[in-house]
């Protein structure tokens, strides 16, 4: 896949319309989406969505001339909703914990269990509050991936509900808010992590990947890097454990995200040190802007699936993005087939590093 075909938005019809979708945002084609969208039903007269995708239950809200609101982490995600509904809808970047009290008659939410425990539960926690006593909150979440836990645990939350429908693994219910919501509790967290000699402290929320630790393969990658970097870039760079151990070593550091969680939590590591951008891959840097050194670990989850498209256009656009005689370093699980991706673009690929990962380096000459 190209970066041209990577970024483009495609028309996919739905009930009543159609929404634009892209590679590396959620919600095409996945059960627990097209079940809340299929069967909610109306209440009141403004409705919230906390994990919209790419708006399949946000478009079955406004179908119902209810005035709603979509709140969206993903940067990919958001230059679909932003496409398909333009001043219709109110699309927002944010967290789904951080929603305005008393605001909605109604929420929806996809549960999105892939994120964590935690997440989850302050997803709930932002539902709950932002709903005005009587409102209803409608989720829909697979039996296997805790959803009788959460569904509890928003009765605990907010009163009466019930099970509404099963469609193999996946549930759907709706719960009226019939008591006052538990106030919003500490969010960050830190860790402290020894490398190179020194002691780095991290910043986190829930739901970004490795928050508590640094994950053995970031910690392979840094090993492996030279000292001397130039220009870096560090592309899903997540909360920053690629980039902070490097500040000494680069001339600078640009670190892309497609997490607003991540993102917070990278600035509030990085400060003034790096700048860091909510990008869909390379979409927030400027056309030409170029690299001595290149460094990820990419994801190849899309939601719960593996999905190798993202990293795939991670490797293009480091391709795009190294200045010649650059360097692209690259961490990845032992079994994902990269080596053939790169060869395909990269004038010389080596393995530098295998253990439970393995650490490959791309040469862009001439």
């Amino acid at each position: 896949m190209s970066l041209e075909v990577y970024h483009t938005l495609h028309k996919t019809p739905v009930k009543g319309g159609f929404l634009y979708t892209k590679a590396g945002a959620r919600g095409t084609q996945e059960p627990a989406y097209e079940l809340l969208a299929g069967h909610l039903e109306p209440h009141g007269q403004t409705a919230l969505d906390l994990n919209p995708g790419i708006g399949l239950v946000a478009h079955a809200l406004r179908r119902q001339e209810l005035t709603v609101q979509a709140i969206e982490t993903s940067r990919a995600s958001l230059r679909c909703l932003e496409a398909s509904f333009g001043a219709s809808v109110r699309v927002t970047r944010g967290l789904p914990w951080e929603t305005e009290p008393h605001s909605a008659d109604l929420v929806a939410l996809v549960l999105p269990a892939n994120r964590g425990t935690r997440y989850v539960e302050l997803s709930l926690l932002g539902a709950a509050r932002a709903l005005r006593t009587g409102g209803r909150l409608w989720i829909a979440g697979s039996k296997d991936k805790g959803f009788e836990h959460y569904f509890k645990l928003a009765q605990e939350w907010l009163g009466y509900g019930v099970l509404v429908r099963r469609e193999g693994a996946f549930r759907l219910a709706v719960l009226e808010k019939e008591k006052p919501a538990p106030d919003l509790p500490p969010v960050w967290q830190s860790f402290e992590w020894q490398f190179s000699g020194k002691t780095w402290h991290f910043y986190y929320l829930p739901g970004v990947f490795s928050g508590g630790h640094i994950d053995p393969g970031s910690a392979m990658l840094l090993r492996e890097l030279p000292h001397d970097l130039g220009h870096v870039l560090d592309i899903g760079g997540g909360y920053g454990a690629l980039s902070r151990p490097l500040v000494d070593r680069a001339q600078s550091l640009t670190l892309l995200e497609d997490d607003w969680a991540s993102v917070l939590c990278a600035r509030r590591n990085l400060g003034e040190q790096a700048t860091v951008l909510h990008s869909d891959v390379d979409s927030a840097l400027t056309p030409g802007q170029t690299f001595a050194t290149i460094i990820s670990n990419p994801p190849f989850h899309v939601g719960g699936l593996v999905v190798l498209e993202t990293a795939i256009a991670f490797i293009e656009a480091a391709y795009a993005r190294l200045e010649r005689g650059g360097k692209f370093y690259l961490v990845a699980n032992r079994f994902l087939p990269y080596e053939p991706l790169l060869e395909a673009r990269f004038a010389t690929v080596r393995t530098v590093a295998v253990n439970s990962h393995k650490v490959l380096v791309a040469y862009k000459l001439g």
